[in-house]
């Protein structure tokens, strides 16, 4: 039996921290655990962040979070890891983008870090002491990494456009609807 390879527990220890905790918020928003809302209570804060449907929204945000978390922690599909936490983070970028960068004022750096973690482990592959290594890596392909980031990347195109949009009409709606 060969020596702990350092980096291969550094990689290890990383996706355990980042997916354990991308786990437990996509935990909060689907089921309710460690005190969050489940489904019912998170469509209802994104219906309110601008994100409609706010079930559905709530759904995609969970799953994103909870199970691009568990495969993080697994180290499974790595490559399709790291773009669906990304992806989902840049959907939680986009409510903290106006409050600037720090998360003492209510900002982005949060969020931003872990979709950049999720990217960086993905990049650079889950280790030794990871289930992509047991199956051979399998689901550990540079393809699927770019074939990921291209689909979550679009996903949140999309999904951030649509949120921008609804948000700048309801500031006009509300405007309008002043008594001047």
């Amino acid at each position: 039996m060969g020596c702990v390879n350092r980096k291969d527990l550094g990689l290890f220890v990383l996706r355990a921290a980042v997916g354990g905790v991308l786990f437990s918020h996509g935990t909060q928003k689907l089921f309710g655990w460690f005190g969050g809302g489940g489904l019912e209570g998170t469509a209802k804060g994104m219906e309110a962040m601008g994100f409609k449907p706010g079930g559905q929204s709530a759904l995609a945000a969970g799953l994103g979070e909870a199970g691009g978390g568990a495969l993080l922690v697994a180290g499974l599909a790595t490559p399709v890891a790291g773009p669906v936490v990304a992806g989902t983070m840049a959907g939680a970028i986009s409510v903290h983008f106006p409050h600037g960068f720090f998360i003492t004022k209510g900002g982005y750096e949060y969020p931003a870090l872990l979709g950049v973690c999720g990217l960086a482990l993905s990049i650079a592959g889950p280790g030794r002491y990871s289930l992509d290594e047991l199956t051979g890596h399998t689901l550990n392909r540079p393809l699927l990494g770019l074939l990921s980031f291209a689909a979550a990347a679009a996903g949140a195109y999309g999904v951030v456009g649509k949120r921008e949009r609804g948000v700048r009409e309801a500031a006009i709606a509300a405007a309008e609807s002043e008594p001047e």
